[in-house]
């Protein structure tokens, strides 16, 4: 039996070299190429792959907490929802792609495929950028609470001793900058300012209201899946906006954090006809 399988296994190999012999290169070349093709698509990629990842109202909760809690003075609740958007980033540290997968998502109009050191420095360990994006979270949450207080403020209101904490689960960036300080502002104000509105938006912001840009544009105009009709954008992205809204949603432009809660008050009572969207420049 033994050698009955050694016959067989020469015999096999016999004919494949005969096979082989008996081509030139060039007739396997197509072969050849489908095969270096298929191991190209399945090598990781120097792209990142950044896709519409969850909403999250402001205004509400996360995980059994609140996710903006007001202590020191009365707060007021809202009748609608304010979203902060985010990204699901993949081909970071920590969470890679292949070729294929970054070619894919290349053609998918939801997804921003970027090059690597684009989105973090060459050599960045997972450590190190799970560490970078949780830092620039807490920097955004005190840089919104400062600009919300500071507006607030500005506006003959009291808010000596009152202290801000937020809680977001898995929500790394600054991107949410913006919409953190729109929170604070409308619970700390009596005024129902969303008139019921659900309203999304994005956009960092420094301890003096500036509102800036943010990253994979593209990929956060998707909050119309959750009910949003209207969405708050940074003036400085309004030509990522261009020819990426999603049919349904509306965008108005803001630069600073009175723009953004002035827009938030029009949409609320119905005033849109003045509110300014994005054109290419």
């Amino acid at each position: 039996m033994h050698e009955n399988n050694q016959l067989h296994a020469h015999s096999a190999l016999s004919r494949i070299r005969n096979y082989l012999g008996s081509h030139s290169l060039r007739y396997f070349a197509g072969a050849i190429a489908v095969i270096l093709a298929v191991v190209t698509m399945l090598l990781p990629s120097a792209y990142t792959v950044e896709g519409p990842g969850p909403t999250q109202d402001v205004l509400g909760s996360s995980s059994g907490s609140d996710v903006i809690s007001v202590s020191g003075t009365e707060t007021h609740k809202d009748s609608g929802k304010l979203l902060l958007v985010t990204v699901n980033a993949a081909g970071v540290p920590g969470y890679p792609v292949t070729n294929a997968q970054a070619l894919v998502a290349w053609l998918d109009p939801k997804q921003t495929v970027m090059p690597q050191e684009v989105v973090f420095p060459v050599g960045q360990t997972s450590e190190e950028y799970a560490e970078e994006s949780s830092h620039e979270m807490d920097s955004s949450q005190s840089s919104a609470t400062n600009a919300a207080l500071s507006y607030l403020k500005g506006k003959g209101m009291d808010v000596s001793g009152v202290k801000v904490s937020m809680h977001v689960d898995d929500i790394g960036g600054p991107s949410a900058g913006m919409m953190y300080a729109l929170g604070v502002i409308d619970k700390l104000t009596e005024a129902d300012e969303t008139g019921g509105k659900t309203i999304a938006g994005t956009g960092t912001i420094d301890a003096k209201g500036k509102v800036g840009a943010i990253g994979a544009f593209g990929s956060r105009c998707w909050a119309l899946r959750d009910g949003a009709t209207w969405f708050l954008a940074p003036e400085s992205n309004c030509n990522e906006v261009v020819g990426h809204v999603p049919q349904g949603l509306r965008v108005v432009k803001v630069s600073t954090l009175d723009e953004a809660y002035q827009a938030l008050v029009a949409i609320g009572q119905g005033h849109t006809d003045g509110l300014a969207g994005c054109t290419a420049s």
